[in-house]
């Protein structure tokens, strides 16, 4: 645990501001591009929306100091190669860099750390947790998610194994942060999640496929169509991406899925069975999908109240999925297993989307 927190530390420092004048000055000098800059909000890099006099609009990151490089360029790289095996699919376009081969370029200021910058398109659309969530809405997230999936089968990058707090495979390590949970019987409940991972996903997840997976398909990253709730729009946000069990990605996605109503795994199997029709999945995944999905709602209690603690003027945002997390995971603690294994494998096996 000492190395991811100890990375979280240092993405949480808050680097120097980045000025609207430097921000316009960065994408003219290194882009190409006369535009206006207005700020975005972002959990750890310095972000702008760029619009040019033609109306064309795009996204200026400067990336946190405490970014390797590598990892940087793994996420240019990963865009670029999505855009080149699935052309059609809604994800940021890197825009190159004026005199440069790679994705970003570095940006000097004395008395300063170096910083990266990087310029991709802009995907217009609504946040997912923006609309009205549905069975229709969820089934075409799963196959948004499959196709994306997909997609990143076979790209390799040599810092694809950078270490992540938000890795789910290594889920274990994040029980100390847990203690930031006074209340004894209700952190019990993440606690318990964590058990389960270990006994169950721990021993079987060195033979479950792999691949690199976008790790934040949550609805903040998700975009809507303007027209419509249940029309995906594009994805967004590649920073938390990583080597993992393929499973990981629909468990980190299904985790924002689990229904308030009814049997507390429906819109996972929702998910599930439309991705499963685009990319199929293999029994032994699908065995570990509810402790999967279960552990991710017990990631974000961790991360989230371990934050919050030591940044008391940001709790707002940090803890803004809590509240669903510590409901969905109420739900699924009280599940007996085999009978939420059960209930994924008749909903992923049925031939048709209802």
């Amino acid at each position: 645990m000492q190395g991811a927190e100890h990375l979280g530390e240092l993405l949480d420092e808050a680097p120097p501001a980045v000025s609207l004048d430097e921000a316009v000055a960065l994408a003219r000098d290194h882009f190409g591009l006369v535009a206006t800059a207005r700020p975005l909000t972002g959990e750890r890099d310095h972000n702008f929306q760029l619009t040019d006099a033609a109306g064309a609009v795009y996204v200026l990151k400067v990336v946190h100091p405490a970014e390797p490089p590598a990892v940087t360029d793994f996420q240019s790289r990963a865009l670029m190669h999505v855009a080149a095996a699935d052309p059609e699919l809604a994800t940021p376009r890197v825009v190159p860099p004026r005199g440069a081969g790679g994705g970003d370029v570095v940006w000097r200021v004395q008395g300063r750390s170096d910083r990266r910058v990087r310029c991709l398109t802009y995907l217009a659309g609504r946040p997912l947790h923006l609309t009205e969530r549905s069975p229709a809405q969820r089934r075409r997230l799963g196959a948004f998610l499959a196709r994306l999936d997909r997609a990143l089968a076979g790209f390799r990058h040599p810092a694809e194994d950078h270490d992540l707090l938000w890795d789910l495979k290594k889920a274990a390590r994040v029980r100390g942060l847990l203690a930031e949970i006074a209340d004894a019987e209700r952190r019990g409940l993440p606690e318990r999640a964590l058990d389960r991972f270990a006994r169950h996903v721990l021993p079987v997840l060195p033979s479950l496929r792999v691949q690199v997976v976008h790790n934040d398909f949550n609805p903040h990253n998700v975009l809507a169509s303007a027209e419509a709730d249940d029309e995906i729009a594009g994805v967004i946000d590649f920073g938390d991406m990583v080597r993992a069990p393929l499973i990981q990605d629909l468990a980190t996605a299904a985790a924002y899925q689990v229904t308030g109503d009814g049997h507390p795994l429906q819109g996972v199997a929702e998910m599930a069975q439309a991705f499963h029709q685009v990319l199929p999945l293999a029994d032994e995944e699908i065995a570990v999908l509810p402790e999967l999905v279960a552990t991710r709602l017990a990631l974000t209690i961790a991360i989230s109240s371990w934050r919050a603690a030591r940044h008391p003027d940001n709790a707002p945002y940090i803890l803004r999925n809590q509240a669903a997390a510590w409901t969905g995971l109420g739900r699924l603690d009280a599940l007996d297993r085999d009978a939420a294994v059960t209930f994924l494998r008749e909903a992923i096996a049925k031939d048709t989307l209802p």
